[in-house]
């Protein structure tokens, strides 16, 4: 008798690899001509981002330095949802990116619809913020894996306890 074989699908930030792509690009920043002189600065606080610089075009070049050391760091930056420019202190602009952990019920629902059309013999199920796919064939998992992978979602994913 073939046993049920499953893989979960989750979507996390591995937060040590953030704080490295922070301080790395904070180096960065700080060697660079064109940031000589301005207030730039980078922080994580409380799973979120805080990018202050002069003016927005700082801004957009600070944030091209973070998104470049964030992604050799294997940082999904699908998951960063970015907040609204706002002023701050001493003439200084701010924007936030929140760090997204987890799977939201938009997303869990288009996995699961995924997971029904792909046309394979696998049953899906939401558990809080991730989904458990099962199924007989291991096959069949890995063909669900490649649908949701080739999927549109606005969280990046990663697929874990295959067996």
């Amino acid at each position: 008798m073939a046993k049920e074989s499953s893989f979960d699908v989750v979507s996390k930030i591995d937060l040590s690899e953030v704080t490295n792509a922070v301080t790395i690009a904070m180096k960065e920043v700080k060697t660079r001509y064109d940031f000589k002189g301005s207030k730039s600065d980078i922080r994580l606080e409380n799973e979120e981002l805080v990018l202050v610089s002069d003016d927005e075009y700082k801004l957009g070049q600070l944030k091209d330095v973070l998104l470049s050391k964030l992604i050799k760091r294997g940082v999904p930056i699908k998951n960063l949802d970015y907040g609204k420019v706002e002023g701050a202190s001493g003439g200084t602009v701010r924007q936030r990116a929140k760090l997204v952990q987890g799977i939201d019920k938009d997303n869990a629902k288009k996995i699961n619809v995924i997971v029904k059309n792909s046309g394979t013999k696998v049953k899906s199920q939401i558990q809080e913020d991730q989904i458990r796919v099962t199924g007989k064939s291991k096959d069949d998992l890995q063909q669900v894996m490649a649908a949701i992978r080739e999927a549109d979602l606005t969280v990046e994913v990663q697929f874990i306890n295959f067996r």
